[in-house]
C-alpha cells in the first residue's frame, strides 16, 4: 500500500464527532452527574478506584488528577488480573467510589473485577458507550459516553468522552465553578482544536523509530494516550513518561536530534515542564513543545482555554494529524496489525 491509496480514514472521520458527542454527553447525562455529584457530597468516599485498560485507563489518569488535585481524594488504578487471574476475594473496597470505564464493556476481566468491587462494598460507577453490555448492567450508576459507534479500532472520541465524564463528576462532586464553566466551554474548544494543524510537527516522524511524549499532572494522560496511537496506527516505539520522571533515567536516551513531543498547560505545573524543556533542547533533542520554549518547535494550541481541558484539547487536535503519519510510513490507521476492535483479556 502506498500513501496515495490510503483512503480517508475512518479514525480520523471518528475524531471529527468528538466536539459533537461532548455536546451529546453534556445535554443527555449532565444531569445524572448533578445527581451523582450531590449524592458524593452528602457522603464522599474514602478513596476512588479506577478499573480499564488501554484508552480508557489513559482518561482514567486524567480524571485521577482531576480528583485528587481538587477534592483532595486518593485515587488508585486497580488492575482487573486481580480479580480474573488471581481470583482475589473478599476486597475490602468499602466506603468507596469504584469507577470502570470501558469502550465496549465486554472484557471478562473488567467485568470480574467490577463483581468483585460490588462484593467489596464500593459504590459503582460506570462511563461506558455501549449500554447494551454486561458491565453497563453490573454497575450501580451507569453513565454513558454518548460517543456513538466507533469502528476504527484506535479510540478517538470514546477516549475524549471519557475524559469529558471524569471532567463532568469532579465538576458537580466539587461544586467549582471553574470546572463548570470549563465543561460548557469543552465542545467549543475541540471544534477550534480540530482545525489547528499538528501534522507539519508530526511529518518529519515518519523516518523516527522512537520517540518520547511528555506530560504532567492532568495532561499524563493525555502523554500517554498519544503514545499509544503512535504504536498502534503508526508502528512507531513511543514512550510516555512524566516530565519529572523523565529524568529519572530516561534522560539517558537523549541526545542530538532525539525526537520528543512535550505536552503541557498552564497550570502549576507549567513552569517545571518549561525548565524540562529547556533541558532537552540544550541536549540536542528535537523538541515539539506545546508551551513556547526556546529552541522547540511550537505546536500550535486554542487559546484561553481552561487548564483541566487543554490535554483534551491536544489529543483533539493530535488525532488530526496521526493518522496522517500512518499512511506516511505506508500503514492504514484504520487496521493496525494484530489488533481488534474489541479486546477481550482475561
Amino acid at each position: 500500500m502506498n500513501v496515495g491509496t490510503v483512503p480517508s480514514p475512518a479514525m480520523a472521520h471518528e475524531a471529527m464527532q468528538a466536539a459533537e458527542a461532548a455536546r451529546m454527553q453534556i445535554r443527555d447525562v449532565g444531569g445524572s452527574f448533578a445527581e451523582l455529584g450531590e449524592r458524593l457530597r452528602r457522603r464522599p468516599p474514602r478513596f476512588v478506584v479506577t478499573c480499564a485498560r488501554g484508552s480508557s485507563d489513559h482518561a482514567a489518569h486524567y480524571g485521577k488528577y482531576l480528583i485528587e488535585t481538587t477534592l483532595g481524594c486518593a485515587v488508585a488504578s486497580m488492575g482487573p488480573s486481580v480479580a480474573s487471574v488471581y481470583n482475589t476475594q473478599g476486597l475490602n473496597l468499602k466506603d468507596s467510589l469504584f469507577i470502570a470505564i470501558s469502550q465496549s464493556g465486554r472484557s471478562p476481566d473488567l467485568l470480574r473485577l467490577t463483581e468483585q468491587a460490588r462484593k467489596g462494598g464500593a459504590l459503582v460507577v460506570g462511563f461506558i458507550n455501549s449500554v447494551q453490555s454486561p458491565l453497563y448492567e453490573l454497575c450501580d450508576i451507569g453513565m454513558p459516553l454518548c460517543a456513538g459507534p466507533e469502528k476504527s479500532v484506535a479510540a478517538t472520541k470514546s477516549y475524549l468522552a471519557s475524559g469529558l465524564s471524569f471532567l463532568q463528576l469532579v465538576a458537580h462532586w466539587s461544586g467549582d465553578e471553574g470546572l463548570r464553566d470549563a465543561v460548557s466551554r469543552l465542545p467549543e474548544a475541540l471544534d477550534a482544536a480540530r482545525e489547528l494543524d499538528w501534522w507539519p510537527a508530526l511529518a518529519p516522524l515518519a523516518e523516527a523509530h522512537n520517540l518520547f511524549v511528555l506530560g504532567r499532572g492532568v495532561g499524563l494522560g493525555a502523554a500517554l494516550e498519544m503514545a499509544l496511537k503512535f504504536k498502534e496506527t503508526s508502528r512507531l516505539h513511543a514512550e510516555a513518561f512524566s516530565t519529572a520522571e523523565v529524568l529519572h533515567g530516561p534522560l539517558a536516551l537523549v541526545g542530538p536530534g532525539f525526537p520528543i513531543l512535550a505536552l503541557g498547560q498552564e497550570d502549576s505545573s507549567a513552569e517545571s515542564t518549561r525548565h524540562v524543556v529547556r533541558q532537552l533542547v540544550e541536549l540536542g533533542a528535537n523538541v515539539r513543545s506545546v508551551l513556547p520554549v526556546p529552541g522547540s518547535e511550537p505546536l500550535p494550541t486554542v487559546p484561553h482555554v481552561p487548564s483541566a481541558i487543554a490535554p483534551l484539547c491536544q489529543v483533539q487536535s493530535f488525532y488530526m494529524a496521526v493518522h496522517r503519519l500512518a499512511a506516511a510510513r505506508k500503514l492504514n490507521p484504520d487496521a493496525p496489525a494484530h489488533l481488534r476492535k474489541v479486546t477481550e483479556t482475561v
